[in-house]
């Protein structure tokens, strides 16, 4: 084993091959005796294919490019495609029409070109009985503004017939047909964001309208009606997002708390935690301590699958299997099939494994003390320690700290193997990817801790974080050098990344925005429907508490960021346009301080291009090369990144 600097390790985790695995898997369905998924590829621009595998193994691509099955509803889509029968209908990313594909066809437009380009989107599709699509429509006005945008439950006919079944509420999600015909659906309003407050509502065969659950105070999640009639869904009224049941004419019962989040956030639609197998039992996916559970709920109670997985989604019943996407610390997601009473699992689309598991950092669950934030005072991370089996760092020094701070803010880290992580931990940084409070998974409690905090409390526990692992207390293994630490994030997590660096100076060495939020109060006044009283609860209600915005604001308080920061931006993203952060570049520029910029045209919220992709991550190590000064490996062949000072 050879001796080199921290960060400098040659390995075969390089941008090429994080793009080569970055996949992303979407929605699985099953239609019969096929398994359907949806798969983002980077090496196609991120367009998103869908693949049938047969009963004989066999795998099959729909719709080649240019098609792109995804939504723009709510911005983060989800639920853009359904199958029944082998016909699949599907929602196309360039004009939001909705399609239908029968076998052996081409697509075909269901509905017709909007007069407001992709102005009407369709969202969280299935099939009724009767060839329906039922589904959520996102209708935009010509004003452009936010407060215009229309949310409704409608079913779309094989004539392209559009009824309207639910309108008024601000946004709906979930619409689905149960055995005797009723409808149920999740509705919730301005300024609640739907895992504050979301109401589950039943409309009977006779028109009747029953509020099952949820309202002030309480989420409601991924409803599923059950092949008796009975209502399952999700609800936080323990403290934890746990799995109850109406049965007709009743009142909802708990099935299911395990003391934990059973469910997350519902950022994008289509989301399932749970599945009715074929005998009527009930499979589901819950966390603790920071990695997933598969279980089956027998007439002893949940009977845990064993598998080598840490996170479950998008469970289908298939028989007695149920199928999912899974992943976990030495896998990246894959679908799955796992048989309940055998315990095999099957691998129905293998995650590319072009690495030696030598190479993988695996991740360990911590706890940290941090700041008081609503009686609590402790946060969580998962810590990948510099893992290499060919180099090690030099004699008693420890290595640098890559501080990720995940987006939402309302969202959490995943124990999933990912090359992105990867390309650090195997170079020789240790990586603390942070679930601060506010994050999902530790209940409501943990969760409302953020509620008028953001920018205060997580910046407590990124710093916490840092402290906590250059001490003592740490487990010697994971300790870092708090002089290299730097910090990292997108989108939520690049304004806590902005905030740090401007709140927190002499914390990090270095920072690196993606796509983040630098004011405030522009993100109020110029964002998405879904979002645009978002801050309302994080924050304060805007505009009256616009005070807090611009003291939260990094880019009103430049004159304490002295801290080298690179900032990658998509030129055409809508949730955080790049007005912010050219904004902060300019402040930078004029104080003289370190900074680096690319802007990414055609991408949006986040980046799907291969090649923009490879740019940003070569480009951020290239610059804490720079700033820590390390070298980078030369048979990478790595352009260094352009490091502005003035």
């Amino acid at each position: 084993m050879q001796t080199l600097p921290f960060g400098s390790w040659p390995t075969p985790i390089t941008s090429e091959l994080v793009v080569r695995a970055a996949a992303r898997l979407g929605e699985v369905a099953v239609d019969s005796g096929d398994v359907w998924w949806a798969e983002s590829r980077a090496a196609e621009g991120g367009r998103t294919v869908l693949v049938r595998r047969s009963p004989d193994g066999t795998t099959t691509d729909l719709l080649p490019a240019p098609w792109n099955a995804r939504t723009r509803a709510h911005e983060y889509g989800g639920g853009a495609w359904t199958v029944a029968d082998g016909t699949v209908w599907f929602t196309d990313f360039a004009d939001q029409r909705l399609y239908r594909v029968v076998p052996g066809g081409d697509p075909e437009p269901l509905t017709p070109e909007p007069a407001i380009p992709s102005g009407i989107r369709f969202a969280d599709l299935s099939v009724t009985p009767g060839g329906q699509v039922l589904c959520v429509r996102e209708t935009h006005a010509a004003s452009g503004a936010a407060a215009d945008v229309v949310h409704e439950v409608v079913t779309v006919a094989p004539d392209g017939t559009t009824e309207v079944l639910v309108t008024g509420p601000d946004f709906v999600s979930g619409p689905r047909l149960g055995p005797d015909g009723a409808l149920s659906w999740l509705q919730w309003q301005h300024p609640d964001m739907p895992w504050d407050a979301a109401q589950l509502v039943v409309r009977a065969a006779d028109g009747t309208e029953t509020v099952v659950a949820g309202g002030a105070g309480e989420s409601v999640v991924q409803p599923t009606w059950g092949t008796d009639g009975s209502l399952r869904f999700f609800a936080d009224r323990t403290g934890f997002w746990s799995l109850y049941r109406r049965r007709p004419g009743g009142e909802p019962e708990l099935l299911c708390d395990p003391g934990s989040d059973m469910a997350g956030p519902q950022w994008v639609f289509g989301a399932s935690r749970t599945a009715e197998l074929a005998d009527g039992r009930v499979v589901v996916a819950f966390g603790r301590d920071g990695a997933d559970r598969l279980a089956v709920l027998d007439a002893d109670g949940p009977r845990e699958l064993p598998t080598r997985y840490a996170s479950f989604a998008q469970l289908r019943a298939q028989g007695t299997a149920v199928v999912c996407v899974a992943g976990g610390p030495t896998s990246g997601a894959e679908v799955v099939r796992v048989d309940v009473d055998g315990g095999g699992v099957e691998v129905l689309r293998p995650a590319p494994q072009d690495v030696d598991e030598a190479f993988f950092s695996r991740p360990e669950h911590v706890t940290f003390p941090s700041t008081d934030a609503g009686g609590v005072t402790e946060a969580h991370a998962l810590v990948y320690p510099p893992t290499n089996p060919g180099f090690r760092g030099p004699d008693g020094e420890r290595p640098p700290l890559v501080v990720v701070v995940h987006g939402g803010p309302t969202a959490a880290a995943s124990p999933v193997l990912t090359t992105a992580v990867q390309y650090w931990t195997s170079r020789g940084f240790a990586v603390a990817d942070v679930d601060y409070r506010g994050s999902t998974g530790y209940g409501r409690a943990y969760r409302d801790a953020l509620q008028g905090r953001w920018g205060v409390v997580d910046l407590d526990d990124v710093v916490s974080c840092v402290r906590w692992l250059s001490s003592d207390d740490a487990p010697a293994h994971l300790r870092v050098d708090p002089a290299r630490a730097v910090i990292r994030g997108g989108s939520a997590g690049g304004y806590t990344t902005l905030a740090a660096l401007t709140f927190r100076p002499g914390v990090f060495a270095a920072g690196a925005s993606h796509y983040g939020v630098a004011d405030l109060a522009a993100l109020a006044r110029d964002t998405h429907s879904f979002e645009s009283r978002y801050l309302d609860g994080l924050i304060a209600p805007w505009p009256a508490g616009e005070a807090v915005y611009a003291e939260r604001s990094p880019i009103h308080h430049v004159e304490a960021l002295d801290t080298p920061l690179a900032v990658f931006q998509g030129a055409e993203d809508r949730v955080v346009p790049p007005e912010q952060a050219e904004m902060m570049v300019a402040a930078l520029r004029d104080k003289g301080v370190p900074h680096a910029y690319l802007l990414f045209p055609g991408e949006q919220h986040g980046f799907r291009r291969s090649e923009n992709i490879r740019a940003s991550l070569d480009g951020e190590l290239s610059f804490y090369a720079q700033v820590l000064g390390f070298g980078l490996p030369p048979e990478e062949g790595i352009t260094p990144i352009e490091v502005v000072t003035q």
